[in-house]
Formats: structure tokens, C-alpha cells, sequence
């Protein structure tokens, strides 16, 4: 068995080969001159993604948690250019997490993920189709806080108790397979939308119905936005014809932060314990919330469709937190 110690090191190393490998590429293909001018000129894109890449790495929110209402709210970005870039970037940052979680043999349940993952492709492709041409931008601003907010209040009421946790799917089943089908359709639309949600979505299934452990929770739900993230990037690049001036730009000015923040969030929940990544995870949803009470305008169809979203999100929360059929009780 690996020492902690052996541990710590191939998880250090791993960081640094991804990141080098990275640069490597991003500095021969640009030029060392106009790479540090994408960094200067964009400086308060890289700045978002020191932030962003880690919480997209360490936690289940995703980068969109910090990328989507800072570019939004603060930087007055629309939310379409935030979104694909949104999925662009973590195409780099989170698919680097990826690695890492994978090449440091830390645990993720690879069920969830082939079925979650699928489900999420064509979910993208219906939200980048269909739906995020029609939906108003203050519509798609709240709708993403409201998710967050459904899932942020059950959250909290599960970890005000201690609880029995799996460290994978308790059963499986034609009826998990089909569960994770869907759930993985609705978080595929949601990134549609905002560049990230399946992972949210998928860790909030994983957690409220199935009791896993956050740790496991967080790492699965890592490796679905990246797979997740990699395909809408390209749907939106070869498909949509989307990916253009200034989200190229942005792209590159974040490109080498992302390489090394998303690996170290990865590597630093892995060493928390359960209650305190619930806890992170919580407070950072409750900045969501405040950022979009006091700086998001809403017209009367976002309110009202917030209302909804609401509803059916707590509704759903609500349901899987009563559900004790994949309980170690019930299972056992």
C-alpha cells in the first residue's frame, strides 16, 4: 500500500506535469511576447479564473460558480460569451483536474459518469439547440442561481445531522442506469445554458438520493463537467460556430491559470473531510444568491420562471431527501 507520504507526492507531480506540459504548448503556439500580452490585456479574465479553476477543481459548483456571475455581474459580459467560455476554459482546466484525479487514483464511481455522461450530451445539444436561443439573458442569470439555491438549502439540511454514506452506487440496476440517463439530460441542458450545471445537478442525485459521501460525490461530479465541458466546447466551436472574438482572447489570457488551479482544487478537497466541503460548498452558494439579489435587474418573466425553477428544483431536492430506499438501512 502507498504510503501518504508517496501519495503526496505523485499528486504534486502530476500538478506540475500537467501545467508544464500546458504552458509548454500555449507559449509555443503564441509566442512568449503575445502569451504575457493576452495576460495583461485580459488580466481581469485571468485574475477570475485563480478562483474559478479551483472551484471548479475542488468543488461540485464548477467554475461557472465563480465565472458566470462575475463575468455577468461585474464585467458585464453577456451571459452567452460567459457561458461558452465558460465551457471552453474548463475543457482545459477541469479536464486537468481530471487527470489528476485520475492519475492520483482518487475514488469516483465510473458508473455514474459513462451514464451521467451521456445523458449529458444530448442534453447539451437540445439547451445549445433549441433552448439558449430563446431564453432571455436575465432569465438564464437567475435561473442559475435558483439551482444553486434549491440544492444549497437541501444541502444544508442534510449535513445538520450526522449520516451513514456510501462511497459509491449502493445498487444498480436498470432503474439507477435510467436515473442517471435522466440526470445527466438535465444537467446537459443547464451547461447549455451557463456553461455548467451537470456537475451540480449530478452531485446534488448523488448525494441527496443516493447518500454519497462528498468527497466521492466531488470528484465523480469533476470528471462529468469535464467530459460534459469538452464536448460543448466543441459543439459550440465546430457545429455552432460560436467560438469567436473576444471569447478566444479571454480564453487564451486564462489558459495557464486554469492548469494549475482546477489539479490543486482537486488534490485540496480530496484532503478535507465531508462536512467541511459541504460547509465551502454552502457559503459559496450563498454568495451566489447575494451577488444576484443585489446586482441582477429582473424583468417579470424571470421572476417568474426563477419562481419555477424554484419550485421544481426544491420540489425534486425534497423528494430524493425523502426517498430512504438507497439508505444503508435499506440497502443492507
Amino acid at each position: 500500500m502507498n504510503s501518504p507520504n508517496k501519495i503526496s507526492i505523485r499528486k504534486r507531480t502530476v500538478t506540475i506535469c500537467i501545467a508544464v506540459t500546458v504552458w509548454t504548448i500555449w507559449l509555443s503556439l503564441l509566442g512568449i511576447e503575445r502569451a504575457i500580452s493576452y495576460v495583461m490585456e485580459y488580466w481581469e479574465i485571468a485574475l477570475t479564473m485563480i478562483f474559478g479553476s479551483a472551484v471548479a477543481g475542488g468543488t461540485s459548483l464548477g467554475g461557472s460558480a465563480v465565472v458566470f456571475p462575475v463575468f455577468t455581474k461585474i464585467l458585464n459580459i453577456t451571459p452567452s460569451d460567459a457561458k461558452i467560455f465558460s465551457l471552453a476554459i474548463q475543457s482545459i482546466g477541469i479536464t486537468a483536474a481530471s487527470i489528476g484525479i485520475i492519475l492520483t487514483g482518487i475514488r469516483v464511481d465510473w458508473k455514474v459518469i459513462f451514464w451521467g455522461s451521456i445523458g449529458g450530451i444530448i442534453g447539451m445539444v437540445f439547451g445549445a439547440s433549441l433552448l439558449a436561443p430563446v431564453l432571455p439573458p436575465d432569465v438564464i442569470k437567475i435561473s442559475f442561481t435558483v439551482i444553486l439555491a434549491s440544492f444549497g438549502i437541501t444541502l444544508l439540511a442534510l449535513n445538520r445531522l450526522p449520516r451513514e454514506v456510501h462511497l459509491g452506487m449502493p445498487i444498480w440496476t436498470a432503474n439507477e442506469r435510467i436515473i442517471w440517463l435522466l440526470a445527466g439530460t438535465i444537467g446537459g441542458m443547464i451547461s447549455s445554458l451557463v456553461g455548467s450545471g451537470i456537475n451540480v445537478f449530478c452531485f446534488s442525485v448523488m448525494v441527496i438520493l443516493f447518500r454519497f459521501c462528498e468527497r466521492v460525490a466531488t470528484s465523480t461530479s469533476v470528471i462529468l463537467m469535464a467530459i460534459n465541458a469538452v464536448f460543448g466546447f466543441a459543439f459550440h466551436a465546430l457545429v455552432l460556430n460560436s467560438f469567436i472574438e473576444p471569447i478566444r482572447s479571454y480564453w487564451l489570457a486564462a489558459v495557464p491559470v486554469v492548469v494549475v488551479g482546477a489539479p490543486l482544487g482537486a488534490i485540496l478537497s480530496s484532503l478535507l473531510n465531508r462536512q467541511t466541503l459541504a460547509n465551502i460548498v454552502i457559503g459559496l452558494i450563498a454568495i451566489e444568491i447575494i451577488s444576484s439579489l443585489l446586482l441582477v435587474e429582473m424583468s417579470s418573466l424571470a421572476i417568474y420562471s426563477s419562481l419555477i425553477a424554484m419550485m421544481f428544483f426544491s420540489g425534486l431536492n425534497y423528494w430524493m431527501y425523502r426517498t430512504n430506499i438507497y439508505s444503508k438501512e435499506s440497502v443492507n
